[in-house]
């Protein structure tokens, strides 16, 4: 059974891409893509809204909330057979951007 699993990346010392790179990762996105596997990929506003609720209080602030360094500045959504695949797909990810962060968090659903 397949599992979904959010792959994001961190802002902070990412050096800058240059075209081999972009090249190298817009190969890696049509292979996971001609796979089956990405299901959904984007870069995200850093200023974003933030709401929180407290005894039927809605509280809605607008950002940027974190340090450049810890905001998660994108996301690949893809569906694995198991949590080793993601990690797997991952390391790729990397091997071709260089340094950085990021996270891997398994996302549930109805159909998980």
């Amino acid at each position: 059974m397949a599992m979904r699993f959010l792959l994001t990346t961190k802002g902070g010392d990412m050096a800058p891409l240059d075209e081999k790179v972009f090249a190298e990762m817009a190969a890696f996105v049509e292979e996971m893509t001609q796979a089956g596997v990405l299901l959904a990929t984007g870069g995200l506003d850093p200023a974003g809204t933030h709401f929180s609720a407290s005894g039927g209080s809605i509280t809605v602030t607008d950002g940027p909330f974190t340090e450049a360094k810890e905001a998660i500045v994108s996301f690949a959504l893809i569906e694995a057979r198991s949590k080793e695949e993601a990690v797997e797909l991952s390391r790729r990810f990397w091997k071709i951007i260089g340094d950085g962060e990021g996270d891997i968090q398994q996302v549930f659903g109805p159909e998980n």
